[in-house]
């Protein structure tokens, strides 16, 4: 009896899980993708929103400069990390840039909010407040586009260290993603 077809069975099956795994990776790592467009697009629209703040709230506040600095810096840092990540978002170093500069984007968004409340003649000026609250509605969106991406990196992460597609994943080059 001629058991050769046993052995190319066995490569058949090894070739088409080879290319499934491949492909379930790559649709993973296309999902981490397209959850970073949400999170990009909550990211700009909190950039758009802090710059209109700042530029109405800057002569009204002159005391308040550093506060302001500090939030155009970290402002500046978040947007630069987030230009880094759009090329790759599945790439751990810029996201764990990304992860830092958002960070420090929202204390000193934090910090101008908080000048914002404690400021009672602000609490007038119905485009002032109008615009802080579209902000804490932005920063919402922002927070669960965040969650969306880390779960997609989540999903990508664990189908990547799965047994044997851990073996495939470190030959084609697919490494860990990173969550922000």
């Amino acid at each position: 009896m001629d058991w050769s077809w046993l052995g190319w069975l066995f490569v058949a099956l090894l070739f088409f899980w080879g290319v499934g795994a491949y492909n379930r990776l790559m649709a993973l790592r296309n999902a981490i993708g397209a959850a970073y467009v949400q999170l990009d697009q909550a990211l700009s629209a909190r950039a758009a929103h802090c710059r209109v703040l700042l530029t109405l709230l800057r002569p009204q506040l002159p005391n308040e400069h550093a506060t302001f600095d500090a939030l155009e810096a970290a402002q500046a840092e978040a947007q630069a990390a987030a230009q880094a990540v759009r090329a790759k978002p599945h790439a751990g170093d810029p996201v764990a840039a990304l992860a830092v500069a958002t960070a420090l984007h929202a204390a000193a968004l934090t910090r101008l909010m908080s000048l914002v409340e404690h400021h009672s003649e602000l609490h007038h000026q119905g485009e002032v407040m109008a615009l802080v609250d579209e902000l804490k509605m932005v920063e919402r969106q922002r927070a669960f586009a965040r969650q969306v991406f880390n779960q997609a990196v989540e999903k990508y992460n664990l189908a990547a260290e799965q047994f044997p597609t851990r073996v495939l994943a470190s030959f084609y080059g697919f490494g860990p993603a990173r969550s922000v």
